[in-house]
C-alpha cells in the first residue's frame, strides 16, 4: 500500500515576535476558515514565525 503524504500551501506568514503573539495569524486562519479553506497555524521555527497553511493532497 503507497501512502501520499498531504502539501501543505502557505496561506501567510506573520512573524513570531510580533507584540500580540499567535493571535494574527490565529485570526487570520479563522477568516479563512469562513472562507471554507481547512486553514491552521503551524510555527516555523526555522524562519521564527507563525505559518497559516492548508492541507491539500498530490494528485
Amino acid at each position: 500500500m503507497t501512502t501520499v503524504a498531504p502539501l501543505r500551501t502557505v496561506l501567510g506568514r506573520f512573524p513570531a515576535g510580533h507584540p500580540c503573539g499567535s493571535w494574527p495569524a490565529d485570526e487570520y486562519a479563522v477568516a479563512q476558515r469562513a472562507q471554507g479553506l481547512d486553514a491552521h497555524v503551524v510555527m516555523d521555527l526555522r524562519t521564527d514565525q507563525f505559518l497559516v497553511v492548508t492541507d491539500t493532497t498530490a494528485h
